[in-house]
């Protein structure tokens, strides 16, 4: 019993330095985004203006799905507040089951989901702007009188953005690197994915202007707006997968052989992973000789424990040893 209550206590005191870990990442991480807010909302001023008086509708859709990335950013910065919130006792005004441990490790679980709830959002709105603009693209193709050449103002325009993005794209990437924080890494891609949108979008302005094709600036935005479309179903898909618990079954398969190495481990009868935002949680069935003891199966969950927590990060992992069946 006392081995039992020293454990617990080891646990619980292991959980609460990984989960101030994760909080230090999410706030360093909210530093970040809010340079994206500002960096996304400064080209999509500037874009929507030069747009206006420049008159190009592919640099006006340039600046929706820049639009776009101040909602993701801003979306996400939510997201990671209610994952921070560790002084509320509840979620959203319901109260979880309780807690044997006493700990808050399942409620504060549960709060890190909010990380992927809220890109999924940003998902669903990248889409509906996506379909906007490609709406608006169609409408100018097919009504051609409405159409004319952008001004060269909306080319200073695209370049100021695409070097803007450039920047922001480094700046996530290497803070998504030393975090390891997903959702940074994904607005990595996300703002690499704006810089070169941007660039397409300076390349048909040009191409407008040199070749004095009114038609090749509502072309080029339909364009811009099929990119935003596949970056949103693609934010939306991983998002979505996510949240159903779906977990790469390669990477799960490496959870099992790492197991399997344990010589008192006959069988690995079943494993799954979660995400929980953005750490993992495992569960695993072990197949043990019939005849070993109690205490000598869960010391060997311990030790298994311990392991894929070092060699993976893995927060948590439950092992539940049954008798091995003789195949």
């Amino acid at each position: 019993m006392q081995e039992k209550q020293r454990h617990l206590q080891e646990e619980e005191k292991e959980w609460h330095k990984l989960q101030n870990q994760e909080l230090q990442k999410l706030h360093s991480v909210q530093h970040h985004l809010w340079f994206n807010v500002g960096a996304y909302l400064l080209i999509s001023v500037v874009e929507f203006y030069l747009a206006i008086i420049g008159h190009s509708q592919t640099l006006r859709a340039d600046a929706l799905n820049n639009l776009a990335g101040i909602i993701s950013a801003v979306l996400l910065l939510i997201g990671i507040f209610i994952a921070r919130d560790i002084d509320d006792d509840d979620l959203m005004g319901e109260a979880l089951p309780e807690d044997p441990l006493k700990s808050g490790k399942r409620l504060q679980l549960t709060r890190f989901h909010y990380e992927t709830v809220f890109t999924l959002i940003t998902g669903i709105i990248m889409i509906a702007i996506a379909l906007d603009v490609m709406f608006k693209g169609i409408s100018s193709l097919l009504n051609q009188s409405s159409q004319e050449v952008p001004q060269p103002i909306t080319l200073v325009g695209a370049t100021i953005a695409m070097i803007i993005m450039l920047v922001v794209w480094w700046f996530n990437k290497t803070g998504g690197r030393k975090l390891q924080n997903a959702a940074l890494t994904a607005a990595a891609k996300d703002s690499l994915s704006d810089a070169l949108t941007s660039f397409g979008t300076m390349v048909a302005i040009g191409g407008a202007l040199l070749f004095k094709l009114a038609w090749l600036d509502g072309a080029a935005s339909i364009i811009v707006g099929i990119f935003i479309l596949a970056s949103g179903i693609n934010i939306f898909r991983e998002s979505s997968l996510n949240l159903a618990d779906y977990f790469d079954p390669k990477v799960e398969n490496q959870f099992k052989k790492a197991i399997e190495k344990w010589p008192e481990v006959l069988s690995v009868e079943d494993i799954n992973a979660q995400y929980n935002g953005n750490m993992v949680t495992l569960d695993v069935v072990i197949g043990v000789d019939p005849h070993m003891e109690v205490k000598d199966s869960y010391r060997l969950g311990e030790r298994i424990e311990e392991q894929m927590r070092h060699q993976f990060g893995i927060v948590d992992t439950d092992v539940m040893a049954v008798p091995a069946v003789n195949k």
